[in-house]
């Protein structure tokens, strides 16, 4: 049974198409590589293409005939959205609506949608459940919004069923190292923290003047491979008929910059400089979910919570790589 799953190559669809594989699923992986690497297909054929392009989409769909669509395609630095925003409803946004005009033409299939966190914007409450407010305070947050109502949309139209899995900060990699977080350039905290210690180089803390016990931001990590597990517990309850949804996944436990940064420093063995800069814009202080939907709706169970596991795998990852 295949799954086009497009963002195939890069973090977090690489390492979905591994949970597939090994739940006895094909993934065929779409992607153009603009940030995902073509050595993380390595589980099914490899498609190479745009979003965008409905009539490449369209002839992907016709001749590998998946059953369901999981959506990893797309841009997600916050920082770069509140920087080039147009960029960002271009190629999330438009492109995603491409996708589903291939589809709807096509052949209608499930859809599970790698969302976000950031749809909530700042949280009125914490943790912040399903019913919390979607008021996004950044481009990033607003496409995803947006992307989870054309699903809506679609839905009401043509019958497309869905699950949109917000999930709060992916973390760590496979623990058997086939595949990591290799962005280009890099944006997220734990792999910058990560390569710090093993290159030398000092990790900037992005504001240091936040309302929280030590004045940095607080997330709440969530290990890739439980992230995998949930998309593929999402695809098997779509498969069997099951009302579109829209799904929290979190640890409800969140960690500070300084807090994430002590704890890499006890895995690596070494210490890591830091330097603080100012805030960045579209950053909430705390952002920590609740996941009781997901852990009743889809028998989620995450295996790899700590934050320590997932610092050990992402530095086992990261050790198997030649610094750049």
């Amino acid at each position: 049974m295949k799954i086009l799953v497009t963002g195939g190559a890069g973090y977090i669809g690489s390492h979905a198409c591994k949970a597939l594989a090994s739940a006895g699923y094909e993934p065929v992986v779409y992607d153009n590589l603009s940030h995902g690497h073509r050595r993380a297909v390595r589980w099914g054929p490899f498609e190479e293409g745009d979003i965008a392009d409905v009539a490449k989409i369209s002839d992907v769909i016709a001749r590998h005939a998946p059953i369901a669509l999981m959506h990893f395609a797309g841009f997600t630095s916050v920082a770069e959205s509140v920087a080039d925003p147009l960029l960002y409803y271009r190629n999330n946004v438009s492109g995603t609506a491409a996708l589903l005009t291939a589809m709807v033409r096509t052949a209608v299939m499930p859809v599970v949608f790698s969302s976000t966190a950031a749809v909530y914007g700042t949280p009125q409450s914490v943790p912040i459940p399903e019913e919390h407010a979607i008021a996004p305070i950044n481009p990033y947050g607003f496409t995803k919004s947006i992307i989870e109502r054309l699903l809506a949309d679609a839905q009401q139209a043509h019958g497309l069923a869905s699950v949109s899995l917000r999930y709060f900060n992916a973390a760590g990699a496979d623990p058997d190292a086939m595949v990591g977080e290799d962005h280009v350039p890099e944006t997220h905290l734990i792999p910058l923290v990560l390569a710090a210690a093993r290159d030398g180089t000092t990790v900037n803390i992005f504001g240091d003047d936040y309302d929280t016990p030590d004045g940095t931001c607080i997330r709440d990590y969530v290990h890739v491979m439980d992230i995998a597990a949930a998309h593929v517990a999402a695809l098997d309850y779509l498969l069997k008929g099951r009302p579109t949804t829209a799904l929290n996944l979190a640890n409800s436990r969140g960690y500070s910059v300084r807090e994430v940064v002590a704890a890499a420093e006890r895995i690596c063995g070494k210490p890591i400089r830091t330097a603080v800069s100012p805030r960045r814009a579209g950053d909430p202080a705390i952002l920590i979910g609740r996941s009781d939907r997901a852990r009743e709706v889809l028998k989620w169970q995450p295996a790899r919570s700590g934050l320590e596991t997932q610092l050990a795998d992402a530095w086992n990852w990261m050790r198997s790589r030649p610094a750049r």
